[in-house]
């Protein structure tokens, strides 16, 4: 197991209890010979405990089965000072002023770095002066999670790329993606919102005790928590894994063009691969499906911000041609900071531009590109956006603004260095690219919505709806009690008429 696995790690309930004396280990060579630890089996358990035991010894700590006067470092779990103080005293020890009283997030730390860490107030146990055997709160340990006022709103949490909960995240991911497949949109929401909150936490799940006071973390969501817990995986997320329908909705959806009713129709009729579809001659396949199939393979790779800012430099050009003072700006995954992803998406609008130019851009633009052979599918949707109406009241609706949907050539010359996800000898890569066009004064909202993440946005709508008696969309946000339009020229304005706290697009990766 890998080290970093361990903060994740807990033994099934249903094993054995076994003596931690008895516990025999293979010799490891001791590389850290200034510390003794002995790791406090009491509300830790013994499986786990000498796991953690075996798993230090091999990072080079000496490690002692029982306590003695060699002993320098005690490591709890779920303890407080008072609490070891207290099992000292039990067991008629007197502990020296000397002996280190530690949380085990701070073995935790040191696995992970394969050496030994600072030790911090949020790692040790502190005993206050006049200790007495009442147990006493620990001084300096991270305050449980339930006393920590974590929002059920994605919108008031603050979320960085740095998750600490990766094997929880990751298989409720995979849970609401098999949901999203089979139509269950209340189950889908459910691990959606998991997935979001986990996202948020600063620091690793280590037991279900961690989860109280958490946020949508209740009923079925907290079994799968517990179960990759104690055996490291979750049974439904690996079932799912092999199973023929989520594999075949998973391949089909890949295809640029292909939603869930394909898919189903694809897979009642037999199909499992893709190959075995493009051969089939009593299938018709719609203009953006055929442009999938041929350029799949570019397009189911990553898109790297190497070249996401390589496609930014040409949809910037060819913008300015014909209107010079359009804004441009990249929306999406990568204005949150993410080094990778599956397209590109720009918003533009102009403070000056009529609303016929504001027709006719994008049509210019897409014309200029397939002029110079760089425009490989193109798929226009015209603006139905009707000014002073009412904000959509659903939490995913989709905007009235003017966009296309494009694949574009993009030379390697035009990237700063070669991408692996290039093929060799082609010289080009397809992109997938979204353009967006919006009147000036929408701006900060479709600025808003276009950059993310979903169930970043999803709460904010909901939010404002429930919290402030207010309607937010893409388009404007409404107030419904003063039965007004609140007017933003940034998305720092609109956080302030809800009342929130400005949240960086870097901190909204819900």
């Amino acid at each position: 197991m890998d080290p970093e696995q361990a903060a994740h790690w807990s033994p099934r309930k249903k094993r054995p209890r076994q003596r931690s004396a008895s516990v025999a280990s293979a010799p490891h060579d001791i590389r850290f010979q200034d510390l003794v630890l002995f790791i406090l089996e009491k509300k830790m358990g013994s499986t786990r405990r000498a796991f953690l035991m075996e798993l230090a010894r091999r990072k080079g700590f000496r490690v002692e089965n029982e306590l003695s006067d060699s002993v320098t470092h005690i490591v709890a779990e779920n303890n407080s000072g008072s609490d070891v103080m207290k099992w000292l005293q039990g067991q008629n020890i007197q502990a020296s002023s000397e002996l280190e009283l530690l949380d085990v997030s701070w073995l935790i730390e040191c696995m992970g770095a394969g050496k030994p860490v600072e030790m911090t107030g949020r790692h040790q146990l502190v005993v206050n002066r006049d200790y007495s055997p009442t147990p006493v709160s620990s001084l300096n340990k991270i305050p449980p999670l339930a006393v920590q006022k974590i929002s059920q709103y994605a919108c008031k949490r603050r979320t960085t790329l740095n998750n600490c909960n990766h094997i929880f995240t990751d298989a409720f991911d995979i849970l609401a993606e098999n949901c999203e497949f089979r139509e269950n949109e209340a189950s889908c929401v459910e691990f959606m919102r998991a997935a979001s909150v986990l996202k948020s936490l600063p620091f690793p799940i280590i037991s279900v005790k961690d989860t109280e006071g958490i946020p949508w973390l209740g009923g079925k969501v907290k079994c799968v928590i517990e179960e990759i817990i104690e055996d490291g995986e979750s049974s439904e997320v690996k079932a799912l894994l092999n199973d023929e329908r989520y594999k075949s909705f998973k391949l089909f959806t890949s295809v640029f063009g292909v939603g869930l009713k394909t898919a189903e129709r694809w897979f009642r009729m037999g199909f499992r691969t893709l190959s075995t579809v493009k051969l089939d001659k009593s299938l018709t396949f719609t203009r953006m499906q055929k442009a999938g199939f041929l350029h799949y393979e570019d397009l189911v790779s990553c898109v790297t911000r190497a070249e996401a800012e390589a496609v930014s430099v040409l949809v910037q050009q060819a913008v300015v041609a014909f209107l010079p003072d359009a804004l441009v700006s990249m929306t999406g995954g990568f204005r949150r900071g993410k080094k990778i992803g599956h397209d590109v998406d720009f918003l533009i609008t102009s403070p000056e531009a009529t609303e016929e130019e504001e027709q006719q851009l994008l049509h210019k633009v897409t014309n200029f590109w397939e002029q110079k052979g760089l425009l490989l599918y193109c798929d226009h949707v015209e603006s139905t956006f009707e000014k002073c109406k009412l904000p959509s009241r659903k939490v995913d609706a989709l905007d009235h603004f003017q966009k296309c949907f494009l694949i574009l050539k993009l030379y390697r010359e035009r990237v700063d260095s070669v991408q692996s996800s290039q093929q060799e000898g082609k010289g080009w890569k397809a992109i997938r690219v979204d353009l967006v066009m919006c009147p000036y004064e929408c701006r900060a909202f479709a600025l808003l919505g276009w950059t993310g993440s979903r169930q970043f946005e999803r709460d904010l709508r909901r939010y404002a709806t429930h919290e402030r008696k207010m309607i937010l969309d893409n388009h404007a946000l409404y107030d419904k009690t003063k039965r007004v339009f609140l007017k933003a020229e940034s998305e720092e304005e609109i956080f302030a008429h809800l009342g929130l706290e400005y949240i960086e697009p870097l901190e909204r990766n819900a």
